[in-house]
Parts: structure tokens; sequence; C-alpha cells
């Protein structure tokens, strides 16, 4: 189990830039698949975006060419570059940890922060 605490989020308007935060608590970060999901209101939580522990991404097509997720290993940190934002963009994000081991699946959620894309 890894703890995770996102940070970052605020009110701005569409077309800025922000970026997030998820500072991690735990022995084995760099070993797991780290992610970003959003939920909007009224909606179910979706993917943005994935890393692995070696680098490897992956995005929800909403946000290609606009996100970048990044991770810092030697720091426990993964990150959330948000570019060009636009009103759909608003939502509470969550960063997500996950793991496999022998031993079965380690899963972790932080607490959420919230953006808010608004003219």
């Amino acid at each position: 189990q890894v703890q995770l605490v996102e940070s970052g989020g605020g009110l701005l308007q569409p077309g800025g830039s922000l970026r997030l935060s998820c500072a991690a608590s735990g022995s084995i970060f760099s070993i797991y698949t780290m992610g970003w999901y959003r939920q909007a209101p009224g909606k179910q939580r979706e993917l943005v975006a994935t890393i692995t522990g070696v680098g490897r991404t992956n995005y929800a097509d909403s946000v290609k060419g606009r996100f970048t997720i990044s991770r810092d290993n030697a720091k426990n940190t993964v990150y959330l570059q948000m570019n060009s934002l636009k009103p759909e963009d608003t939502a509470v994000y969550y960063c997500n940890g996950d793991l496999w081991t022998s031993g079965g699946r380690s899963n972790s959620w932080g607490q959420g922060t919230q953006v808010t894309v608004s003219s």
C-alpha cells in the first residue's frame, strides 16, 4: 500500500495551464504504475493518463496532445501537466497507484484535487 496526496488544483480560464502533483510514500514507488483519473459532477470516474515505473505512458483520447504525465522516482512524485485547458476538463482529479506482486494486487487512491476551468 502506498499513500498518495495530490496538490496543484485550482481555478483558471480556458486555454490556461496547470500542473498537478501527487506525492507518494512507500519504499517501492518506482515499480508502481501511476495514473491520473478524473470525475466530473454526475459522471463516472475516467482514466486520464498512466505511466509505468519505466516511463511507458498512456492517455485518454480527450487529453492527448494537451496533457503530459511524468514521474520522478527519486522524489516519489508523479505529475500531470495540463495545457490548453477546456471547461470540459473541470473535474476532481485523483492520483492512483497500482502494483501486482506475488502476494497480490495493491491499489491506492489519493483524496483528489479540484480543477475548475471557467471563463
